[in-house]
C-alpha cells in the first residue's frame, strides 16, 4: 500500500514553491521523486508543485511503495566484510580502499552494495540502485560506513546527515608542513567548469562547506603532515578539495593531488617507491558518531589506519 504523510506550512516556509517545502520536509526524497508523487489538499484537490506555499496551508502526499527487488545483474560477494555492528535496521561496515559504492555504467560488478545485499537486505528506500545508501565514500577513502537495513532507519539516517546532526573524522597524508595545530576551511564547493570529474571552491553559488583540521604530525624533511579532519557539512569530495585548495592537497590523490610538484623534493628511496608505487588516495575515514535511528543509542565506531597508511607512517618514522 501507498503511504500518506500530511504537512501544514508555518511561518518559516511561507512563499517558497511546493516541491521545496516538502522537500525540506522530506530530505530522504529529492525533488524530481517529490513531483511524482499525488499531491493533494485538503479539500481534495490536486497540487500544482510550482505554485507558492501559503499560510497555514494542508497538504497531504501520497508516496507509492517502492519495488523491494533490487535489480542487480551480479550480487556476489567479492570480498570478506569488515562488518563493525549489526542489527535488524543498520549494518556499519568498514570499507576498504579500491572499491565502489554501487554500481554504475563503467562497475557493474565487484562493488560494496552488491557484496553487502550477498549477506543481508537494505532498505529499498534509496531506489534500486543505491539501496540503503544514505552517504558514500569515494572508491579510493576507506573507514566506516552506516547503511539502512529497514525504512525506518533509511528515513533518520537520511534526516541525520542532511541537517548533520552526527559526527565524521578522518586521517589524511597530505603534501606540506603547516605552521598551526588547528584551523577550519570554510569556502563554497561546486562542480569544477573546466572538469566535470572534478569540484571547486567557488566565490558565488555551489554549497557552503566547513571544514575543521588538526594537525597529528609532521615530517618536515620529506614535507608530508598527518591531518585529522572533522567535516561539519558533506560536500563531494570536501576535504580533498579544501585542503589542496589551501596548499596541503592529499597525498596520492589523482585529481587534486599535485604529486608531479610535490615528489620532486623526496629524496627517500623508500618513499618514493610508496608514492609511485600506490593508488588512491590516502585519506580514510576513522570516525563514525551518530544516534541509532531507531533505539535512540549513541553510537561511536573507530576504524584503524588501514595497513597502507600504516605502512606510509612507519616508512616515514623511521626516515
Amino acid at each position: 500500500m501507498s503511504e500518506v504523510r500530511d504537512f501544514v506550512v508555518d511561518s518559516e516556509n511561507v512563499g517558497i514553491r511546493i516541491d521545496k517545502f516538502l522537500a525540506n520536509q522530506m530530505p530522504e526524497f529529492s525533488r524530481s521523486e517529490i513531483q511524482k508523487f499525488t499531491i493533494k489538499r485538503a479539500d481534495g484537490t490536486l497540487v500544482k508543485i510550482s505554485d507558492k506555499t501559503k499560510m497555514y496551508e494542508e497538504f497531504s502526499v501520497e508516496i507509492p511503495d517502492k519495488k523491494t527487488d533490487i535489480a542487480y545483474d551480479n550480487i556476489s560477494n567479492d570480498f570478506d566484510l569488515d562488518i563493525l555492528f549489526e542489527d535488524d535496521d543498520i549494518i556499519v561496515i568498514d570499507k576498504p580502499r579500491g572499491v565502489v559504492m554501487y554500481p554504475s555504467a563503467g562497475n557493474k560488478t565487484g562493488t560494496l552494495v552488491q557484496n553487502l545485499l550477498s549477506y543481508t537486505h537494505l532498505s529499498a528506500l534509496g531506489g534500486q540502485t543505491r539501496p540503503g545508501v544514505v552517504h558514500r565514500l569515494d572508491k579510493d577513502t576507506s573507514g566506516v560506513m552506516v547503511f539502512a537495513k529497514s525504512d525506518a532507519a533509511y528515513r533518520g539516517l537520511v534526516k541525520m546527515f542532511s541537517t548533520h546532526d552526527l559526527t565524521r573524522k578522518y586521517i589524511a597524508f597530505v603534501w606540506g608542513v603547516p605552521t598551526w595545530a588547528g584551523a577550519e576551511i570554510t569556502g563554497n564547493i561546486a562542480r569544477s567548469s573546466r572538469n566535470r570529474q572534478k569540484m571547486s571552491l567557488v566565490k558565488s553559488g555551489g554549497k557552503p562547506a566547513h571544514t575543521i583540521v588538526n594537525v597529528m604530525d609532521v615530517w618536515t624533511k620529506p614535507g608530508i603532515s598527518l591531518f585529522r579532519c572533522t567535516l561539519m557539512t558533506g560536500r563531494t569530495h570536501q576535504i580533498r578539495v579544501h585542503l589542496s585548495s589551501h596548499g596541503f592537497p592529499v597525498l596520492c590523490d589523482p585529481l587534486y593531488g599535485r604529486e608531479k610538484s610535490h615528489i620532486g623534493s623526496v629524496k627517500d628511496p623508500q618513499i618514493l617507491e610508496f608514492l609511485k608505487n600506490h593508488d588512491g588516495q590516502m585519506l580514510h575515514a576513522e570516525v563514525l558518531e551518530f544516534v541509532h535511528p531507531t533505539t535512540g543509542e549513541k553510537m561511536h565506531f573507530k576504524s584503524r589506519m588501514p595497513i597502507d597508511m600504516m605502512e606510509l607512517k612507519e616508512i616515514l618514522d623511521n626516515e
